[in-house]
């Protein structure tokens, strides 16, 4: 529960800096002054779901990477006393 409640506040703390990042330069403004008519809500949270499914796919592999690339194994089975400890 720890987890996710770490992974969904680091998600929208980036969110939040995104957006106070766009305001601070007054990016919609200048967006809009030009006739690009973007609408950054909808940008924001494709970036939010983009960036979660990334987070989803790297936390998926990671631990197989890791097994992999350090050769290690689970023990599933102990075979002696220091396995077992």
């Amino acid at each position: 529960m720890k987890r996710i409640f770490l992974f969904l506040i680091t998600n929208i703390a980036i969110m939040l800096v995104i957006t106070i990042i766009i305001n601070i330069f007054g990016l919609g403004q200048v967006l809009d002054e030009q006739g690009v008519g973007l609408d950054l809500t909808s940008l924001l949270m494709l970036s939010a779901v983009v960036g979660m499914t990334g987070s989803f796919i790297s936390l998926a592999l990671s631990k197989t990477m890791a097994k992999h690339s350090t050769g290690a194994y689970v023990i599933e089975q102990p075979r002696n006393e220091q396995e077992q400890w």
